[in-house]
């Protein structure tokens, strides 16, 4: 009872206590364009958020916070701060652009890296200093988006936990997620997922390889396709490839053939492009861009391989702290060009944003956006004979799907107790796992907003998913 009672408190929000919202529009002073990936967060906290492609954001704040400072904050721009009380949500925020000082860098008498690559070697080499060495908790929320050219075809928002045992152990082995309480699920993608059905039944068992077109969809169980796509997803998208795959640039520098591993300049190249303030702290901008060697993620059963990175890394200056990520991956072999274009019409594959807060003089994840095309179905030849319905079906516009999933952390747990209290629980990342709708717990947890454009395709989504239903 105890253990329950403790865990209940732990993957749940307090409920009860008051909150301070906050919310407005964040822009540019000089050309008033909506800045995107702000942060907004409780100094000395990790209560925060990020602005919206439109600017926009929303906190909650719990009131015992009231008095301390509300800082809002983008790369490039002066820092707005003031105390929580005091913003006024009727009033749009203006950034005001920030160039660095380069004079005052100059008479800094240290033996400095100068160049890209360099600057970048002794960011990875600070990783063991900068990244957290020892296990911590953190709260956060996802949201997991599947869409067309047209419209969403499936949504998820969960309350998540992620344990991590630090930097110096093997994520594989040592990192548990947990799905805490479900925002929204809405699904309709079993009308399109024979491609995921075929793959995984060709995958895992021995029977006879199927072709999609010798499938019957009226005679699947509606439980065959969500394990296909359960497959599918996590091999691919997956939380859990997320956290534990190499596109965690950072937290798996160490694994065998990571992606900023050992071998990382014979990948990427790095240049120094230049000197910009991020909350009143001089900051790397540096650009990545392909090398001698193609970029593959090894993916079991995909061919995910023959890629150039593109991208930038913003690297503190003092410390040499990673602070944010701007990472893609672009078919660059032939094979791979063939594929991406035919499979997704897209040779961007791979798309990854993940910026850090620091806290305790350690930096934490602090949001997650991950983009990547999604297969679905192959498309099919001029001279097959197809139904008018399937031919519907592989329409440009109905046929490309991809997968967007945002991750903002809100709070992290450095209380060995908890932690231990919490591996005493059953983890599970299932997304799929239906629960049922905490009013109260969602009341007062801090969310991304969408922007106003997926406002409406999740609004139509919803609409279709009841008419679905019934």
């Amino acid at each position: 009872m105890k253990k329950s009672l403790a865990l209940a408190l732990l993957l749940s929000t307090i409920i009860g206590f008051s909150q301070t919202e906050v919310k407005n529009k964040i822009v540019d002073f000089g050309t008033l364009i909506p800045i995107e990936s702000a942060s907004i967060y409780v100094k000395n906290t990790t209560i925060g958020t990020v602005s919206n492609a439109d600017g926009r954001f929303l906190l909650q704040v719990p009131s015992e916070f009231s008095k301390d400072t509300l800082i809002i904050s983008s790369i490039g721009y002066k820092t707005f701060k003031i105390p929580v009380s005091e913003f006024d949500n009727t009033s749009e925020v203006y950034l005001e652009e920030d160039v660095a000082s380069l004079d005052e860098i100059l008479l800094i008498a240290e033996t400095r890296p100068k160049t890209g690559n360099d600057i970048v070697l002794k960011a990875i080499e600070k990783l063991s200093v900068n990244l957290p060495d020892s296990a911590y908790i953190q709260k956060g929320f996802l949201r997991h988006k599947e869409r067309n050219k047209v419209e969403f075809k499936w949504l998820i928002e969960s309350a998540i936990t992620v344990y991590d045992s630090g930097y110096t152990t093997k994520s594989s082995e040592h990192l548990k997620i947990n799905v805490d309480e479900m925002r929204k699920s809405y699904d309709l993608r079993d009308v399109d997922s024979i491609f995921s059905y075929v793959s995984y039944n060709n995958q895992n068992s021995r029977r006879n390889r199927l072709k999609p077109k010798d499938v019957d969809r009226t005679k699947l169980k509606t439980s065959q396709l969500v394990k296909a796509i359960k497959w599918n997803d996590n091999r691919v998208n997956g939380l859990q490839n997320i956290f534990q795959g190499k596109l965690n640039l950072l937290r798996n520098s160490k694994d065998s053939k990571a992606l900023f591993g050992d071998d990382i300049l014979d990948k990427h190249h790095f240049e120094l492009d230049t000197i910009l303030v991020d909350n009143d702290r001089k900051i790397y901008k540096i650009k990545i861009t392909d090398s001698t060697d193609f970029v593959g993620l090894g993916t079991k059963g995909i061919f995910n391989e023959g890629y150039v990175a593109n991208g930038w890394l913003y690297i503190y200056y003092d410390n040499y702290a990673i602070k944010k990520i701007e990472y893609e991956l672009v078919a660059a072999s032939d094979a791979q060009k063939v594929r991406s274009k035919r499979l997704f019409d897209t040779q961007v594959n791979h798309k990854l944003v993940m910026t850090y807060i620091e806290y305790e003089d350690k930096m934490y994840p602090n949001y997650i956006y991950y983009e990547t095309p999604k297969l679905v179905n192959v498309g099919f030849k001029a001279d097959e004979k197809v139904s008018d319905e399937d031919k519907a079906r592989y329409n440009k516009e109905e046929r490309y799907y991809y997968t967007i999933q945002e991750i903002l952390f809100s709070e992290i747990i450095l209380d060995k107790e908890v932690i231990k209290t919490a591996l005493l629980q059953d983890w599970n990342m299932d997304i799929f796992s239906q629960k049922p709708y905490n009013k109260e717990f969602w009341k007062n947890y801090n969310v991304l907003l969408e922007s106003e454009e997926d406002e409406k395709l999740i609004e139509d989504l919803s609409t279709r998913a009841s008419l679905y239903k019934d």
